[in-house]
Parts: structure tokens; sequence; C-alpha cells
């Protein structure tokens, strides 16, 4: 028998088990997953958001590979500094595919980014996700104004979050102190703000137009931004050369909104480009605006400054400016790339191929990608450990690893665990009379987990 450990839950992880048990080249293939949490499924339950069912009905798949008899879920293990290290997985598997994902944003790297009530896009999914890790500050919801610094889907989520109403986030799985910290929010103002312009943002179509449809917000966007963009004043929207599609449908998007007049709706949401963050402003001890420099496109795709300031006021600040690799504990990394070392998805240690090691998803390739992005990245990293598989089985492991992590100390949430805390969530938001709501902190989950007896 071939034992592997799959480290991270999320779809890289999830589907390289699916690909593990799929494949006909090793017969009797038995894989635990592993996560620190004692839930599955990663950023599909704590980063997609509350309000896009479509997406996160995806757990359902993850589910039905989960269920599988030969794949085994075991959360509430920490691989890393304070849990187990590379050496003793080792020890208790044959091979370990690292599926640890992108942990950490990007900073600014601009004077006041430390202030109170500036933070990190993560942070805020991760409190109306209801991550167990997240802070429970309330975000300065009593704040009038806020800014998002970015242009990409994450930033598309969180400025949609902040200018919806509480009610239409009560028929989602929104924690009940979000949703009532979201129900008091004073913000009126969303300013979504990016360095270049709307042909070269990151977010996809749908995500953008989806702001166009708030029924408490509406959409404003100055003519006098979109004048710097180059495809602007083209309205086949195809200069420069070769301006992908997916870029010329926002634009066409963004356009539709520039100049409208205002219709009165309770919150504003103001589409911002060429501007480049230069100091969070301070008031009070708090962050109380945003300094820009306008920018203009150069001649190689990219801005430049020109000199010229704008500021807009904020008693909130979220970045949402991409993400970066965090060295995983006992294993190579490369900094300047934020990823580990690999051919093939064989871990790299001083160039060499380390047995039974392997990556996928972001720590392999980087913050990249879709969802889907993540099954062809599983697969070759598979690919590369079926290949391997006859040399790694020659190596003893041991008989049964759960046993193992339980005699070292460890607390293992298997499957019937997450049942559990699914049917305590389904029990919360029946209390509340909504539908199942998640439980947002680490003695709420645990507890619902060992209430069945499995811990």
């Amino acid at each position: 028998m071939l034992r592997v450990a799959v480290v991270g839950s999320g779809p890289s992880g999830v589907y390289a088990a699916q690909s593990l048990v799929q494949q006909s080249r090793v017969p009797d293939v038995r894989v635990h997953v592993l996560d620190r949490l004692p839930c599955p499924y990663g950023l599909v339950r704590y980063g997609v958001a509350p309000d896009h069912e479509k997406i996160k009905s995806l757990q359902n798949n993850l589910r039905t590979v989960l269920e599988d008899e030969r794949i085994d879920f075991i959360g509430n293990v920490e691989v890393g500094t304070h849990g187990l290290d590379p050496g003793r997985l080792l020890e208790l598997y044959h091979a370990v595919v690292y599926c640890v994902g992108a942990a950490k944003d990007r900073r600014l790297g601009v004077p006041g980014e430390d202030l109170p009530g500036s933070h990190s896009a993560t942070e805020f999914v991760s409190w109306y996700s209801a991550h167990p890790d997240a802070p429970g500050n309330g975000f300065a919801l009593g704040a009038r104004s806020a800014v998002v610094i970015g242009v990409g889907n994450v930033a598309v989520d969180v400025a949609r979050i902040l200018a919806r109403g509480a009610e239409e986030l009560r028929a989602t799985d929104v924690p009940q102190a979000a949703l009532g910290a979201l129900a008091v929010s004073r913000i009126r103002e969303v300013h979504m703000v990016g360095r270049r312009g709307p042909s070269q943002a990151k977010f996809t179509t749908k995500e953008l137009r989806e702001l166009g449809s708030l029924p408490a917000a509406e959409v404003q966007v100055e003519p006098e931004d979109l004048a710097l963009d180059p495809a602007y004043a083209d309205p086949s929207g195809i200069a420069p050369a070769g301006l992908p599609a997916v870029n010329r449908r926002n634009l066409d998007v963004v356009r539709g909104w520039a100049g409208q007049p205002p219709t009165g709706r309770k919150r504003r949401i103001h589409l911002r480009f060429f501007l480049r963050p230069v100091e969070l402003l301070e008031r009070g001890g708090r962050v109380a605006g945003v300094r820009f420099e306008r920018t203009v496109p150069d001649a190689e795709g990219g801005v430049r400054g020109t000199g010229r300031y704008e500021e807009i006021e904020a008693q909130l600040v979220l970045r949402a400016v991409g993400y970066r690799g965090v060295p995983p504990a006992g294993l190579p990394f490369d900094s300047d790339h934020g990823t580990v070392p690999h051919s093939g998805g064989r871990v790299l240690r001083d160039g060499v191929p380390s047995p039974g090691e392997y990556v996928a998803g972001w720590i392999k390739r980087g913050p990249t990608g879709v969802i889907g992005t993540n099954r062809p990245c599983a697969k070759e990293t598979v690919t590369s450990l079926l290949d391997d598989a006859a040399t790694l089985m020659l190596r003893p492991v041991a008989a049964d690893p759960l046993d193992a992590l339980r005699e070292s100390g460890h607390r293992p949430v298997p499957w019937p665990g997450w049942m559990a805390i699914e049917a305590a969530e389904a029990a919360l938001g029946l209390t509340l009379g909504r539908r199942s709501v998640k439980i947002a902190d680490w003695p709420g989950l645990l507890s619902a987990a060992g209430s069945a007896a499995h811990l």
C-alpha cells in the first residue's frame, strides 16, 4: 500500500487526492488529507464571498472526493513550526504533497500602513467568512468612508460586501457577529482604487458587473480617470494591440458607468483609476484617509508618477494587492517567487529532488489562476509522485498514521467530526431563523467536533 499525506484540504489538495485514487498505476493507495483547521475546503469555505452561492457550491464536488473510502480527511493537525515537521511526516507516510497556498498578503510599503483601521483584505474576508483566526474587531464599520486598494476580484468582493445591506446577506452563511456589525455599518462611500486603468485591471467581467446590480448601491466612475486609459479613446477597444477580450469587456462595463448622475441610493461605490497610494493619513491615532499620486501610462505597459496628488477620506482602508507564499517550516523556499523550489512538483533541496516530498497549488506555482487551475497543477505533481512510487514504497512507514498522531499528542478531527460541525452550524442557523450559520471560533468548532466523540 502506498500511503500519502496531502497537506491542505483546499481545491489543490483535494484534486491531488482525487488524482491519486483515480489513477491505475498503483492500485492500492490510501490518502490522508491533513488540515490545520477542523474544517475542509480551504478558501472555498473561508475565501469565497458568502453571496457567491454558485462558487461556494463547489464544496459539494470536494465533499464527494473526500468521502471516497480511500481518502480520509484529518483536521486540526498543524504541519510546521508548532506541529509536525516534514521529517516526522516522512516517518508516517511514503510521500507528502504540500498544498498550503499563499497565506500572506502583499504590503503597500507606504507610511501609515499599520495605523488602526488599516487592514489586509484577507483579514476582512476571513472575518466575514468566519475563519477562526480572524480578528473580531468589527473593522471600524462605524466609518463613513472606506478605501479598497486594488482592482482584482478580491477587491471587488470586499467592496461589494461593504456596499451590501445586511438583509441581503441574511440568507447566506455569514456568521452572526459579522451580520450584526454590517447591519449597523455607517459606511456610505466605498472607493476601489487602482494604479493603472480599467483595461489593465485584474477583475473578471462577471464580478465587475455584480457591482452594478446591488439594490442599495450605485457605481460612479470619473470620466477623467478613463480618459487616461490608452484603450478608452478607441471605440473598438482593441488598442493597445492585442488587448485581451476580458479587458475589452471590462472597459465596456466601466465606460457605461462613467459620468452617470447619482441615483440617490444609500451607498456609492467609486471606481478610481491611475492613482497610486503613497501614504495613509492619520487623525486621532487612526487612519483618516489615503494620499495618492496620479499616475499616467508609460511606454512599456506600466505607469509612472506625475507629481500630482489627491487625498481620499477613509476611516477604513483595505489593501487587496496580491498574495505571497509563506515559507513552510522545514522546506526550502524561494523568497523571490514566494514558492517552494520544485521540478514537476518534486521538492528540490539544493537543486536535487527530495525523495517523498512534493508540492501543488499556489506554493508550487505562485498565487495565479482560478480554482480550476489547481486540477492540472495537481495532476502534474501526482504524475511525478507515481513515477517515484516503486522506490518510495520500499521505505517502511507507520502502520496507522492516525494512531501515531494521537500518540504524539495531536487531537485530530476526522471526517465524522467535521460532519458534527456541519450539523452544529445547521442547528445554529435554525435557532437564529436563518439557514446554516458558520461557527466562527476555535472553541466552538472543536466543541462541536468533539460532541460526536471523535476527538
